[in-house]
């Protein structure tokens, strides 16, 4: 033991600690500047200095270590044109060269956590030279050319089953159902909040009690475009069922809210928008409100129903399944017609083997995961108007039974033909499962 404890202890000394990691690179490029935000572990300690011939920011990052992909390239920036690595100064440091177009004003800060978003290192660009002419060729005949304005963010709202007073189910284990689906939660938050284009709210970010109604208008006030509550099953006196299950609002329980918000004519501006102005307070104008009503609550369903596909395809590939399909049931959490809401059931506590893994951070952090693709994956080939989403230049849409190349060219504003020649087909023939790439219009 004395000849290899020496050895062992130096090897212990010698091993890099890192105390922090870079775990994502954004960039929001304008006109007047480019914004570089470095998405780190904890609040950073860092360096930085300029370099010339060519342009470059060089930052040091102390202890850290890199947990993403570089080089980055940008294409959309005035004064940015990739973000990459290079040899540190010291050992254990993280060195980053942010190559420039020109030289530039140069502002950097941090930000600690807050609304869903971690530690932070923030870099201004301003320019404050001239572009070189190897960079940008002169034009002729200079415009002024305003740039698309960025499209807003899609809201995914979170919502954690039961909490406060309210355990939900509880364990064999003594695992309580509200601290399971908070940490889910929590989890599922943070990686859509590393989506461009997406940005995670809260129904409650701590245990406390929330009311199921007050759940989906915490949705509402908060703009969301998605309600995912978050819950963990149960089955008393039965230990043998376990899996994972996404549940919809039915069609029983969706016509008697409708019926609901048609009496509650205060609340029509809240669910109809602008369409709510033009409806008066007489019998035959309550029918338009309850066709509208009707048509919103079949929407979100539809939506619901698709999102609740991808989400068992994925999950079954983290977890055990209960059900393979989303299933229909009267679930108060999913009543808000304007707002498309799914239900997921992360596995079953009275069962011994899914409470050991939900009980797990790495099993919910698994569960998280899944959940995140299936979001990304059904806003990027069906992406709200007017967000990011939906400014990309090609979207992906997965054949489904039913779709046709005419009905996908009329959903997406573009033309068969277009279609056609961006996926290479020679015929009119689609098959179920097939991926195409939906160009811009």
């Amino acid at each position: 033991m004395k000849r290899w404890l020496p050895g062992f202890l130096l090897w212990i000394v010698c091993l890099p600690l890192w105390a922090n990691s870079l775990d994502e690179v954004r960039i929001w490029p304008t006109e007047a500047k480019t914004r570089v935000v470095l998405d780190v572990g904890t609040k950073p300690e860092y360096s930085y200095f300029s370099l010339k011939n060519p342009d470059r920011l060089v930052i040091d990052l102390r202890s850290t270590q890199l947990k993403m992909k570089l080089p980055l390239r940008v294409g959309d920036s005035r004064l940015l044109t990739k973000v990459r690595t290079s040899t540190p100064k010291q050992k254990g440091e993280l060195r980053l060269v942010l190559e420039l177009t020109h030289s530039a004003k140069v502002t950097l800060f941090t930000l600690g956590p807050s609304d869903g978003n971690g530690d932070r290192l923030v870099i201004d660009l301003t320019g404050n030279g001239q572009v070189h002419s190897a960079a940008v060729a002169p034009a002729p005949k200079p415009q002024a050319i305003t740039p698309p304005a960025r499209g807003r963010d899609i809201i995914i709202a979170i919502d954690p089953g039961h909490g406060g007073h309210d355990p939900g189910s509880i364990g064999r284990g003594h695992v309580y159902e509200k601290n399971i689906t908070l940490a889910i939660a929590k989890k599922l938050r943070v990686d859509l909040d590393r989506i461009p284009g997406i940005k995670a709210v809260m129904t409650r970010s701590s245990d406390h009690y929330i009311g199921v109604v007050e759940r989906a208008d915490i949705a509402r006030k908060k703009k969301a475009d998605m309600l995912v509550s978050i819950h963990a099953d149960s089955i008393g006196g039965s230990t043998s069922p376990r899996g994972a299950s996404v549940w919809v609002l039915n069609t029983n329980r969706a016509n008697r809210v409708i019926n609901k918000w048609v009496d509650e004519k205060d609340r029509h501006s809240e669910l109809l928008g602008g369409a709510a102005e033009v409806i008066e307070d007489t019998k035959q104008e309550q029918y338009l409100a309850q066709a509208l009503l009707d048509m919103s609550m079949d929407h979100s369903r539809s939506v619901g129903q698709d999102i609740g596909s991808l989400m068992l395809k994925e999950l079954s590939k983290v977890t055990r399944l209960h059900k393979n399909s989303p299933q229909p049931k009267s679930l108060g959490v999913l009543t808000a017609p304007d707002i498309p809401s799914v239900l997921v059931e992360t596995g079953f506590l009275s069962n011994p083997s899914d409470e050991k893994l939900l009980n797990s951070s790495y099993h919910q952090g698994r569960i998280a995961n899944a959940l995140a693709k299936a979001l990304k994956e059904y806003f990027s080939a069906s992406p709200p108007p007017g967000t990011l989403f939906a400014q990309q230049d090609n979207r992906v849409h997965v054949v489904k039974s039913g779709d046709s190349l005419s009905a996908l060219a009329a959903r997406y504003n573009t033309s068969v033909a277009a279609i056609k020649a961006a996926n290479g087909l020679h015929s009119n023939t689609l098959l179920i499962g097939q991926k195409l790439t939906i160009p811009s219009s």
